[in-house]
């Protein structure tokens, strides 16, 4: 019986068109033509001898065999990159320090630095985990090498990464009570959630109160769980037991998006330090459920 050999890149068309929910997208997310990936997922079904994705409504669904090809194809993926990465860090060591927003902390964190370990076995990262105005002043300090925040704060090297939808988060029962002010969970000042969140209620000339306040993210869905009040957050590290909030619970939309910016603290960055930064980028353009903004 002669073997198969699946070709990376075919595989790489499949699971980002799968995972962004569109071909489209993943045509202008790799930098192909949308018929050029038409043609390798062809050829891809070609090669397994089944047909991979059908038609459901407007968009395309995973068919079973599809389905159990994708969780091949991510598993292949993660250790063709992880292979290419630790081949081309064998020689590289050294020691970063890295602050990180809770939201991100407590989702892909652990596991972009379980395989960035692996990848780079003599390079030792410290992970500071705290709010966005704290980091981006270590930065500038000299006390962190990179940080990625929430919020424009200022430091001399820092580049906006993405801009994501600001979201309502509440319990799965919350409904606004009628001629009581919105009850507010938030962190304190300075918070770009926070000032956003009362800019729209403003605009819409809605009254609000702070009903509670916390340094941690996991002390603020904690207390939306509990049905204190709403926070105003993004879809990332959102917790299966909260939901985000449409237009139908009366809350007004905030237009604005929130920026994430990744502040680096040299202009020429050591190849450690260089090489964390890379695989952080790489996981926000496969993670972020907006585009990275150019």
């Amino acid at each position: 019986m002669q073997l198969t050999n699946l070709d990376m890149d075919v595989l790489r068309s499949f699971v980002t068109g799968t995972e962004l929910g569109s071909f489209a997208k993943a045509a202008e997310r790799l930098g192909r033509s949308q018929s050029a990936i038409s043609l390798q997922l062809k050829k891809l079904e070609d090669q397994v001898g089944e047909t991979l994705l059908k038609k459901e409504g407007r968009g395309l669904a995973l068919t079973p065999p599809g389905e159990i090809l994708l969780s091949y194809a991510k598993r292949m993926l993660e250790l063709n990159d992880e292979a290419v990465a630790a081949t081309r860090g064998v020689a590289v060591e050294g020691w970063v320090r890295l602050g990180l927003v809770q939201d991100f902390a407590e989702s892909w964190l652990p596991i972009l630095l379980g395989r960035f370990a692996r990848a780079h076995p003599q390079i030792k990262v410290d992970v500071l985990v705290d709010r966005g105005a704290n980091m981006a002043e270590a930065v500038s300090k000299g006390e962190l090498d990179l940080a990625l925040c929430w919020g424009d704060y200022p430091s001399p090297r820092r580049q906006k990464v993405a801009e994501i939808p600001l979201r309502w988060i509440g319990a799965a029962d919350f409904a606004l009570q009628p001629g009581q002010p919105v009850p507010l969970i938030a962190f304190k000042q300075p918070c770009t959630f926070r000032a956003r969140a009362i800019e729209a209620l403003d605009a819409a000339g809605m009254p609000w109160r702070i009903a509670f306040t916390s340094p941690s993210l996991a002390g603020l869905f904690a207390a939306v769980e509990a049905g204190l009040g709403v926070t105003p957050r993004t879809a990332e590290g959102l917790p299966a037991r909260l939901k985000l909030l449409d237009g139908a619970s009366g809350l007004p939309a905030m237009r604005q998006p929130i920026d994430l910016f990744l502040h680096v603290g040299a202009d020429t960055p050591p190849p450690a330090t260089a090489r964390l930064k890379e695989a952080l980028m790489e996981t926000l353009s496969s993670s972020l459920i907006a585009r990275p903004a150019a």
